[in-house]
């Protein structure tokens, strides 16, 4: 099966979280995961309407930080809320957290009759050991570390909020990393590999999620959904060591990967576990992921071009 066949194809766990959906509102649908999900859930659900908002390019067009425009928002009494900003955080710190922390508000207030699947991060967490492999849980204390984690650990307090006072039915996703072939974490590390640039080792361990497997959770999270909110991390079960995934990368490349950079004992690291015992384990490996990607990059197809900084450490991005 092709990548864009594993993105987007649903699974039948999929069609039946969605068989009794009849709308499903897509807010920020313009985003990294947001086309794919779209697609997703409209092969799974062809019997529903599903619409997807973001600022251009999408079903509806709207600037989400105008509260008339949230407004005029259509109704949907399932919604699954993509919108945020990451990157670029660093010198505009005041859009940064008007998107994570001032338009969450919003949304939950306009649909706080609806169920709402909000996406996270695992940036919220501290990081943790990589010898012990323990990632952080849903148990862990948040500890986000720079404005970008901060904002969007409010972003989670304000859905918190609104589900106390309007009994909204919320869950929170923590994220990291999803994979696709045209951005992640793997394709950053896989570029540096076949370009012969050094591979930052400093953030010494990942998790990834294929994108299509992140898509299948949050569709299915609407069944999870509930006041206060739940709150489920999401990726994959394995730690990777970012020097195995660059060796991987160097043998499908026959390329010797250069690194730079001295590991650290501790990374951003999630414990997924509950989620696969809720949902079920990610049906694409790590060993699939790399070797769609390598081929990726061998033929030179496009890409996002948005690296993932995944090594950044002190949280300014």
């Amino acid at each position: 099966m092709c990548p864009d066949d594993l993105l987007l194809t649903p699974s039948d766990a999929d069609r039946a979280a969605l068989a009794e959906v009849r709308e499903l509102l897509v807010i920020g649908a313009g985003g990294k995961m947001g086309p794919s999900l779209m697609e997703r859930a409209r092969l799974a659900a062809p019997h529903a309407k599903v619409i997807g908002v973001a600022r251009s390019g999408s079903d509806y067009s709207a600037d989400l930080l105008d509260r008339d425009q949230v407004k005029a928002l259509p109704d949907s009494k399932n919604v699954i809320f993509l919108a945020g900003r990451k990157f670029g955080s660093t010198g505009n710190e005041g859009l940064t957290w008007a998107t994570n922390a001032l338009l969450p508000g919003m949304i939950a207030e306009r649909y706080r009759d609806a169920r709402i699947v909000a996406l996270s991060s695992g940036n919220v967490y501290p990081m943790t050991h990589v010898v012990t492999r323990d990632g952080a849980n849903e148990q862990t204390p948040p500890a986000p570390a720079g404005e970008y984690a901060q904002s969007v650990l409010a972003r989670e307090r304000i859905f918190e909020y609104h589900s106390g006072r309007y009994g909204t039915r919320v869950a929170l996703l923590r994220l990291n990393y999803a994979i696709d072939v045209r951005y992640g974490v793997l394709l950053d590390i896989g570029q540096r590999v076949f370009s012969r640039q050094p591979v930052s080792v400093e953030m010494g361990a990942v998790n990834v999620i294929w994108q299509g497997d992140a898509n299948s959770v949050v569709l299915r999270s609407l069944s999870l959904a509930a006041a206060p909110p739940f709150v489920l991390n999401v990726t994959g079960p394995e730690v990777l060591r970012v020097r195995d995934i660059a060796e991987r990368f160097g043998e499908s490349f026959g390329i010797a990967p250069e690194f730079e950079g001295r590991e650290s004992e501790t990374a951003l690291l999630n414990d997924a576990s509950l989620c696969h015992r809720l949902l079920g384990a990610p049906s694409v490996g790590v060993q699939q992921m790399i070797e769609m990607v390598a081929e990726w990059i061998r033929e030179g197809k496009p890409t996002l071009n948005k690296p993932t900084h995944f090594e950044v450490r002190d949280g300014q991005f």
